[in-house]
């Protein structure tokens, strides 16, 4: 049986060589169409002068005498071959959609000569891109997922000369280019269609890329799981289906020859992965006893019992977060706790003290690093007393959220706050003696890394408090519990899903405590389900990925910045912390640069070295201001990334600010 890579690496040779056998087939034969081995003709036959140059992305060359017309820019590389051409003037650009290593480059171009049309859909993305990255980010921000967003435009704005409107014609001497809407890889992303004859030739963008693949997964997830993003991106490969391409021209990777045959395999990959991609329980037509068959009520009104010393909020409050131990002798733990108003936390605590004997909160422990798992932390250490514990790599998430760019952190819920001070983080293994029991807290990813289970034996039960990994009716085999799959939440499943889910095998609860008023008894088959369901999506992500290690096409931080958010405004310099990320089962090389507004320097500018293989390194950059050059207000800092010489531009970045 060959491994993981072993297949991957076979389909991957295997591409090679079609792309080999691409360039081969395109060989010149005049002096003038002499050019560099990585300038060619990618559809010879059909439009003969139309050339591709393989940069940051595909850029595409269509020539006419002695002027250009080109689809997307790259890293501008193509301006220093363009005389091999006998081009002296690129007239227009037709971007693709606004990913910044689709056009970083630009400020090659002459634009006094040269005009840009993009996607009306895109063009704020263009012309005001710092309106896209927040200093203070909420949870509904344009373009995010909970506040984290998935948008990568230019560092510096870019002026659109002409807005192009899903179904007009672009029309340059002569070539009629049809402008077809094909948003899901991008939100407003659009395919440029030529047709020859009975031949129709697409350039793409990042639709599709060689051997029916995705360019990346992080660009398509545009919600919380929900699949808003891949039901896009199938609906747009369905429209270029329509259009029968011959051969389509790809942003990133080879021409794809048989494109109207891998569009549609595409089609059905996808399908087949959506199936498994969204959550493995019924999300908003769960029946009460979806989420819990086991808790009874009680004299509080809205709280329910568990077991005699375990209770959580009641039905009628699903979706909010509280649960509770109270001990013989009236001392209690919070599970978690937000999402409902203060005064509800006074009713109920004042109902459990007047009915089960609540005497003092000694606790709160907090599951993951969301902030609606603990809203009312503050109130609960002001108000009650109560100390706040959580797993030691959760506690700067909670007590510094802004220094990161995951989901749905405190700091973006509006009515929350910006980080709350920890008094307890445990290792992972740790546990602690509480009024007679031993409660441990593990490490437990799954939804994110940063997340953590509490156990202990009471009342004759092993129970885990899980957060928000799974959820569901163990009873309903239908069900595999599984939560939302988000790439910004730090979700590598190898490391997430897969550690969680057998974690909770070998721990065998006897009763598995979801977030969000879920119960679920008598739990080890639907575990078994969750189980085999993160060894299956592993397996799919890794059939839609171009790159071997699948993990460099699904994680948004495989290059990274501590903090993201970098102040300025009071100190003249400031150090960042730079992690670089290798999934690789082998050294990796990279040369990292930092793209830096005008006004700010960096001490390195540069990053080159070599990461081990499954590991991380992090290099220490201090960044320096002179603050009569540096703009106002918040500043995009791309990384221009490369990797064993390829060159993949500036996909990741963090944001400064030096004057307020």
């Amino acid at each position: 049986m060959q491994t993981r890579h072993g297949r991957s690496l076979a389909m991957w040779c295997c591409a090679c060589a079609m792309w080999a056998a691409a360039v081969a087939g395109c060989a010149t034969t005049t002096n003038r169409d002499a050019t560099s081995a990585t300038l060619h003709r990618p559809a010879a036959r059909v439009l003969p002068d139309l050339f591709m140059w393989r940069d940051t992305c595909n850029v595409y060359v269509l020539r006419d005498g002695d002027a250009a017309l080109l689809i997307n820019v790259g890293a501008g590389e193509v301006v220093d071959h363009l005389a091999d051409l006998g081009v002296k003037r690129v007239e227009w650009v037709l971007m693709t959609d606004h990913h910044r290593e689709q056009c970083q480059g630009v400020d090659r171009l002459d634009r006094g000569v040269t005009k840009i049309a993009a996607p009306a859909g895109e063009r704020d993305l263009f012309e005001k891109p710092t309106d896209f990255r927040r200093w203070f980010p909420k949870l509904g921000d344009r373009y995010t997922v909970h506040g984290a967003s998935y948008v990568r435009p230019p560092a510096r704005a870019i002026a659109i000369d002409r807005a192009l409107k899903p179904g007009e014609v672009f029309t340059w001497r002569g070539y009629a280019i049809q402008c077809v809407d094909t948003p899901g890889h991008a939100p407003g992303g659009m395919s440029y269609v030529i047709r020859r004859g009975p031949t129709a030739i697409a350039f793409t963008g990042g639709v599709m890329r060689d051997g029916a693949r995705m360019t990346n997964w992080y660009d398509t997830e545009w919600d919380y799981g929900f699949a808003k993003g891949l039901d896009t991106l199938i609906k747009s490969v369905d429209t270029l289906i329509a259009w029968k391409p011959e051969v389509a021209l790809p942003s990133q990777g080879p021409v794809i020859h048989d494109a109207t045959a891998q569009l549609t395999g595409y089609h059905d990959k996808l399908t087949a992965f959506r199936a498994d991609y969204v959550r493995g329980y019924p999300v908003f037509n769960g029946t009460d006893a979806d989420s819990d068959a086991v808790s009874t009520p009680t004299e509080v009104p809205l709280i329910n019992q568990v077991t005699p010393h375990l209770y959580k909020l009641s039905h009628k409050t699903k979706g909010k977060n509280f649960a509770i131990i109270i001990a013989d002798d009236g001392h209690a733990l919070v599970l978690d706790c937000g999402l409902f108003p203060e005064k509800m936390l006074d009713e109920i605590l004042d109902g459990l003290r007047e009915h089960m004997g609540l005497k003092q909160i000694d606790a709160m422990w907090i599951s993951h690093m969301h902030g609606d798992h603990f809203l009312l932390g503050p109130v609960m250490r002001e108000k009650h007393g109560a100390q706040m514990w959580t797993l030691d790599t959760i506690v700067d998430k909670c007590e510094h959220p802004r220094r990161y760019d995951y989901c749905a952190l405190v700091s973006s819920y509006g009515d929350g706050f910006d980080g709350m001070p920890i008094d307890k983080g445990f290792r992972s293994g740790e546990s602690v003696m509480w009024e007679g029991y031993r409660v441990q807290v593990d490490w437990m990813p799954g939804q994110t890394e940063f997340g953590c289970s509490l156990w202990l034996d009471i009342d004759g039960k092993r129970i885990v408090f899980t957060g928000d990994n799974l959820f569901g009716n163990p009873s309903d085999p239908k069900q595999n519990g599984h939560e939302c799959v988000v790439a910004r939440n730090s979700s590598i499943i190898e490391e997430g899903y897969l550690v969680g889910s057998r974690y909770l095998l070998d721990l065998k609860p006897d009763i598995v405590m979801g977030s969000h008023s879920y119960v679920m008894g008598d739990p080890m088959p639907f575990l078994r389900r969750y189980h085999a369901w993160s060894k299956r999506i592993i397996n799919l992500y890794q059939g839609l990925m171009p790159d071997r290690d699948y993990e460099y096409g699904y994680d948004p931080y495989w290059v990274s910045a501590y903090p993201y958010r970098v102040d300025l405004t009071t100190s003249d310099e400031q150090q960042v912390t730079i992690t670089v990320r290798n999934f690789r089962d082998a050294p990796q090389r990279h040369h990292v640069v930092l793209d830096l507004p005008d006004g700010v320097t960096a001490d390195p500018p540069v990053l080159d070295g070599v990461v081990d293989a499954k590991s991380r390194a992090s290099y220490p950059v201090t960044l320096h201001v002179d603050r009569a050059k540096v703009a106002q207000g918040l500043q995009i800092v791309p990384f221009d990334i490369t990797l064993d010489g390829r060159h993949y531009g500036e996909l990741f970045d963090f944001v400064m600010q030096a004057r307020e």
